[in-house]
């Protein structure tokens, strides 16, 4: 049985919260650069 503690310390980061941002915005950033790529090499 996996007992989840809620006192878990999130590195980097002090909530979950921040971290789905940060994520989100990596892929943003991501998806950015590929369509940049794709629309310079075509």
């Amino acid at each position: 049985m996996m007992h989840r503690n809620n006192d878990d310390k999130v590195p980097l980061f002090k909530n979950w919260k921040q971290w789905y941002l940060f994520v989100i915005l990596i892929l943003v950033i991501l998806i950015l650069l590929f369509s940049v790529f794709t629309k310079t090499f075509s």
